[in-house]
């Protein structure tokens, strides 16, 4: 049957081809000039104006250029947007030559007007127009230039292109987009001069080039790099309505050599044959996706309006986010349409010639909805149409070749092709600039710099620390120095002390000879005068004894020499203590600038005092202990100084100075050398000053790094608060309505099967369906908010003690479970057991009825099953069940065990824990929703073990039996339920497969039952399974008998 209708669907679309050929040659006239005239309004591509209408075309279209301008005009034409649309005529071979050797050219380019003119006969011929005609001697690279080297322009600045080939089979249609060129360059086809470009204009750095190779065969999208990948899914995007594979293998090309390699491997892997038509003809449709990742280094392109450009450009400088661009180049080699009976295909070269045509004929299909601007595009006819969606009608820059031969024999095939091309020209695309913000690369680059900035603040701090460290360590050794030069003055005061009282003892001693000797003088000036006076006796007496007067004389002269000696000696001493007066002057005058001295450097240190208490209290103490330290070292000087005074002014007297003289000398050395001690030590401290001068400096540049980093944590408190707003959005967004959170797969298989039954068309009834739309638009929300917020985030928020954040998270991620593509991401972030959780903690009705119905979602797939069975899902969901009343609560609770019931490998195990019972237990309620999903979980518990009996993984009596399932499916055999009567029905004639059964639903009373399903029930198949099972089953047949 389907051979024949897409037979029959190919052989349709022909005929209206050559009907509309046929009109036009009608209406045609003799007069070439006249013919050409109204070919031009009638076949030629109209341009369109803003609203999408046709408007004719100016008397400049019809002029005749050169071919540097016709190639110039494909690509800047004034409608960029309009699918372009090149023919390509194949040169003549062999067969043709051998075959129309009695025909005439059926085809007649003109390639200045870019027209051809196709004749059916002599006297019958249709002029159409096209944006390019190529002969049958245009070189491959200019084909190239003027078909697909402007999409791939397009691409490169962030353009969805495609560029498609489609003709005939034979036509040269792989020649021109997937030739190789190995041997020849020039031979080189549009897929390796493309990526040729793209690798060129692109930077292995910062962009990214991603291929898939594909082929649609037979209905099957298959991977040409990976084989054994077939029967790929696909899938679209319901908020952008972007389609994807994501089973398909994405290849990064390093540079043109891989991609030749991925290339050749893709076409060996692809489906030829040889038939009359062809020699190696292609058995697919073959697609090469290019995925093109670009960072914007500078400003945006002059083909970006003026408003995005100051929009993006605005962003990009101003917060310093890098901008990259995603588009995707689609280049489509499609297999040819072919006639049976001329390609002479049989066996599978039939099937597949049926499965080509018919998607060919889908496209053509699609193609003249949207020529025609109707309200419906059959997209979803064919796999190669939803491929297609955005090439035409879409967001994509669209370029179209296509391929026809010269034969005459060939008339209709050719004439079906341009009429394509025609009618292609017409449809009008939505190109749209996809930018988004490199949030990854910049969080990247804020995080190296956070990491930078934390490690000069330590390296800072490490610097900080060991300079304190130093400083007090000098500290430390200034004032060990200062206790050390302490405990060698007083050793040395002590010293001195005890030579001042030597000194004292001794100047004693010299006093008490000074006196002995004054007295000494006073006895001989005594004698002196009595001796005159006896010498004026004596010169009396002279003349008395002259002998007696010559001992007086030299008495007298021995005398007079003694005198002269003592006056001499006094007059010595008095010249030395005058001497010594004045060297005693001298060293009273040096410790006075001494006392200045150190009185000045008095007045610098408390200067320095104050400085460093600015910084640290420590040093000022430190400081206050070494003047404390000098001024008790400056009062012990003073007192020897006046010591020292009172002996020199002793040792003036004394007639041995040079003794005191010494040590005077050997005391002012000493304080000369404390003299330079103390400069040592104010030095030292000058150091210290400007040490702390840098480390003062060191800490404003410190502080400053610190008032930046509080400024970046600012911003992230922003971010944060509004990641709060957006929770609170996301708040509003969620429906109130929990019965969204359904089963949804058995919510449209129920809702669907509905509709086949009253209208018959089971699209029609889903778009007539306002809530399903209602909950798609909700769930479009929910996951852009998503998108921006972040799922772990979200889920994070399953564990807020505020039992209202609870409630709305828990409703945010039922909606994504709804969602095939967002359970694989729920599962692993984590959310299958936050959801348990909940049921396992929370007490509310809401969070346990939401929760029930997310993990129903998530069940609706396999690998979630065992996860969820694993995790001990079964059992929380029986306690749920036992501890609610709140009918929908139940009925999420009996959706997600009814799930359950549906995978063969755990049906021991959900038993075990309790699942069955459950169920049944649920039937308390009385609601028709809740027994309706406890009947379907019945329904499919039993499909299971009927087929694990069939292929004889199981045997013995039916798990259900034990826990009375049984007579509740007899007794409810009758429920006014559509529905549930459907569920109890199917479960009654699954359990009847299995022999085993047979007893118990004789003596309960299900006989009877199966033979009135099978005359009464309202599904066919249904009443054609009770039938068989009556009539296989040797037990109840002989019950039938009997009755």
């Amino acid at each position: 049957m389907a051979s024949r209708s897409s037979r029959q669907s190919y052989s349709h679309n022909n005929n209206n081809n050559n009907n509309n050929g046929s009109s036009s040659s009608s209406s045609s006239s003799s007069s070439s000039s006249a013919v050409s005239s109204r070919t031009t309004v009638g076949h030629a591509q109209p341009a369109h104006n803003s609203s999408g209408r046709p408007k004719p075309l100016s008397a400049t279209s019809r002029r005749s250029v050169t071919p540097n301008s016709r190639t110039q005009s494909f690509h800047s034409d004034q409608e960029p947007r309009r699918v372009r649309v090149a023919i390509r005529l194949r040169p003549r071979n062999a067969e043709d030559l051998l075959s129309d050797a009695d025909f005439s050219d059926c085809v007649e380019l003109q390639p200045e007007l870019k027209r051809l003119k196709l004749s059916k006969n002599n006297w019958s011929s249709e002029s159409y127009r096209f944006d390019e005609v190529f002969t049958e001697t245009a070189s491959q690279k200019r084909v190239y230039e003027v078909v697909a080297k402007p999409v791939v322009e397009s691409v490169l600045n962030g353009y969805n292109g495609t560029v498609m080939a489609y003709g005939q089979t034979g036509t040269g249609k792989t020649y021109t987009v997937g030739r190789l060129g190995k041997e020849d360059a020039s031979e080189r086809g549009i897929m390796v001069r493309a990526l040729e470009d793209i690798i060129a204009s692109t930077s292995p750095a910062s962009d990214s080039v991603e291929v898939s190779y594909l082929q649609l065969y037979m209905e099957s999208i298959q991977d040409l790099l990976a084989p054994e990948k077939t029967n790929i899914p696909i899938n679209e995007d319901p908020k952008t309505g972007e389609v994807s594979l994501p089973g398909a293998t994405v290849a990064r090309v390093q540079d043109l050599d891989h991609f030749l390699q991925l290339l050749q491997v893709g076409e060996a892997n692809r489906h030829a044959a040889n038939t009359k038509m062809n020699t190696e003809s292609s058995r697919s449709h073959a697609i090469l996706m290019v995925h093109i990742r670009r960072s914007v280094h500078e400003k945006v392109n002059d083909e970006i309006n003026s408003q995005e450009k100051g929009t993006k450009s605005d962003l990009f400088d101003g917060n310093g986010i890098p901008i990259i661009r995603k588009s995707k180049l689609l280049i489509v080699d499609l297999a040819g349409s072919e006639r049976i009976d001329k390609s002479g295909s049989e066996g599978l070269l039939l099937e597949e010639a049926k499965f080509i045509n018919l998607s060919l004929s889908s496209l053509g299909k699609c193609i003249n909805a949207l020529a025609e601007n109707s309200s419906h595009i059959p997209t979803r006819d064919s796999k190669l149409t939803r491929l297609l969606r955005d090439s035409f009608g879409g967001s994509a820059r669209t370029s179209l070749i296509v391929t026809i031969g010269p034969s005459a024999r060939h008339h209709a095939e050719t004439a079906s092709t341009i009429m394509f091309g025609q009618r292609a020209m017409k449809i009008v695309n939505m190109v749209k600039l996809k930018e988004e913000f490199d949030y990854e690369s910049l969080s990247r680059k804020l995080e190296g710099q956070v990491d930078h900035l934390t490690a000069e603040i330590e390296r800072q701090q490490k610097l900080r620390d060991d300079d304190k460290y130093n400083l007090e360590k000098q500290l430390r050794e200034c004032h060990d120095s200062f206790a050390e030069a302490r405990k060698v003055l007083v050793t040395r005061s002590e010293i001195l002390e005890k030579e001042n009282i030597h000194l004292e003892s001794e100047m004693k001693g010299i006093l008490n000879e000074l006196n002995h000797q004054k007295d000494l003088n006073n006895l001989m000036q005594d004698k002196v005068a009595k001796l005159e006076m006896s010498l004026k006796h004596s010169e009396q007496h002279q003349l008395e004894n002259s002998t007696y007067q010559k001992v007086l004389a030299d008495t007298t002269e021995m005398y007079e020499k003694k005198m002269a000696e003592l006056i001499k000696q006094i007059e010595d001493e008095r010249a030395h203590s005058e001497s010594a007066e004045e060297q005693l002057a001298l060293m009273k005058k040096l410790l006075s600038e001494h006392q200045k001295s150190i009185q000045k450097h008095h007045m610098e240190n408390s200067t320095y005092q104050k400085v460093l208490a600015d910084t640290t209290q420590m040093y000022e103490n430190k400081i206050a202990e070494l003047v404390k330290q000098l001024q008790d070292e400056q009062a012990c000087f003073e007192c020897p100084e006046e010591q020292l005074y009172s002996a020199k002014k002793l040792l003036s007297d004394h007639q041995n100075s040079k003794q005191g003289q010494k040590q005077i000398d050997e005391l002012a050395l000493k304080l000369q050398e404390m003299y330079q001690l103390h400069e040592n030590t104010l030095s030292e401290l000058q150091s210290l000053k400007s040490e702390n001068k840098d480390l003062l400096l060191q800490k404003a540049k410190l502080n400053e790094e610190l008032h930046s980093v509080r400024q970046r944590l600012l911003e992230q408190e922003k971010q944060r608060k509004g990641i709060e707003n957006e929770l609170i959005k996301l708040k509003r967004a969620v429906p109130e309505n929990e019965n969204e959170f359904e089963d949804k797969k058995s919510y449209m298989k129920e809702e669907l099967s509905k509709g086949s039954s009253e209208f018959g068309n089971r699209m029609g009834s889903y778009r007539s369906n306002p809530l399903r739309e209602n909950i798609s638009g909700q769930r479009a929300t929910i996951a852009k908010i998503c998108e921006e917020v972040g799922l772990q985030k979200i889920l994070q928020l399953l564990t807020s003690e505020d039992s209202d954040v609870q409630v709305h998270a828990v409703k945010v991620v039922a909606n994504l479970a709804a969602e095939d593509i967002n359970q694989k991401r729920i599962v692993e972030e984590g959310g299958l057991d936050a959801l348990l959780m909940l049921l396992r903690s929370s007490e509310n009705t809401t969070i346990l009825r939401v929760a029930s119905g997310a993990i129903a979602n998530l069940a609706m797939n396999e690998m979630n099953q065992a996860l969820i069975m694993d995790k001990g899902g079964a059992l929380l969901l029986a306690k749920t069940a036992s501890k609610t009343e709140d009918p929908q609560t139940l009925r999420m609770v009996a959706g997600a065990l009814a799930n359950l019931c549906g995978n063969e490998k755990l049906l021991t195990v959900l038993k075990e824990d309790g699942g069955i019972k459950a169920l049944l237990g649920m039937v308390r309620s009385g609601s028709s929703d809740v027994i309706a999903q406890v009947a379907r979980g019945l329904a499919n518990f039993a499909k299971c073990e009927s087929r694990g009996v069939i292929q004889g993984h199981r045997i013995g009596r039916s798990l259900l039996i034990d826990d009375g399932a049984l007579t509740w499916l007899i007794a409810n055999s009758s429920t006014n339920s559509a529905s549930t009567r459907r569920h109890v029905e199917l479960a009654l004639c699954h359990l009847a497969q299995n022999e085993d059964n047979a007893k118990d639903i004789i003596s309960g009373g299900g006989v009877k039952v199966l033979i009135r399903i099978s005359v009464e029930s309202s599904r066919e198949d249904i009443r054609n399974l009770a039938k068989k099972m009556l009539r296989l089953n040797p037990s109840l047949q002989a019950d039938m008998h009997a009755r």
